[in-house]
């Protein structure tokens, strides 16, 4: 059952204790900090073309470590937002999929604080609770919505991009912005004027 979080999730979120601990699957390198904050990005399969990764990582490779990250993140996030490829998620039924595999386990096995479902991609800011790896939340979300989203559409082949970007919640002042980031992105892309006419989205239903 999802909550609306207080002026407090922030903090308390925070306070927990941390467990670091990196790791990878080969391709993008991932954080499991235990029960602090965390901003998940997925997107489809289909949503940005491994090619096009390939030629921004040639045209960045001599920046600074730190620039070429910031920049790599912001283009894949522009590219996103113009809805490439089939751009699923716009079906409602798949949307709606999503959203509530998002919620279904709040309180239990992590604590969400803001999500979006855009056309052909997901975020999402989320504590992960003890006992509860980041890695096994996030692939839960995407098996389990994959299986029932080509089932429902009476496709094959794959639906989610295989990894995911995850950043750990440095502190109050990151949090927000976070949360503000993926309240806002529908509007940030033209989809809508207000961030509460999106449908799928913490925005819209925290302000109902």
């Amino acid at each position: 059952m999802c909550r609306q979080p207080d002026r407090h999730d922030n903090e308390a979120a925070l306070s927990r204790p941390r467990l670091p601990r990196w790791h990878s699957r080969g391709c993008l390198p991932h954080f499991e900090g235990g029960s602090i904050p965390q901003f998940v990005t997925f997107r489809l399969a289909d949503s940005l073309p491994k090619q096009k990764l390939l030629e921004w990582d040639e045209e960045l490779r001599h920046w600074p470590t730190e620039r070429r990250d910031a920049e790599r993140r912001r283009r894949i996030e522009d590219y996103l937002d113009r809805g490439a490829g089939e751009s699923l998620l716009r079906d409602a039924r798949v949307a709606r999929l999503v959203e509530g595999a998002l919620l279904y386990f709040d309180g239990q096995r992590y604590r969400v604080h803001a999500w979006v479902v855009m056309p052909n991609h997901v975020h999402v800011l989320f504590t992960p609770l003890e006992g509860w790896a980041l890695s096994r939340i996030v692939g839960s979300w995407k098996s389990f919505t994959a299986k029932q989203a080509c089932r429902l559409l009476n496709r094959r082949g794959s639906f989610w991009q295989e990894d995911y970007f995850d950043r750990f919640i440095r502190n109050g002042q990151h949090f927000a912005k976070a949360k503000n980031y993926i309240e806002l992105n529908p509007v940030v892309a033209g989809l809508c004027a207000a961030q509460e006419d999106w449908e799928f989205g913490s925005a819209r239903r925290f302000g109902e």
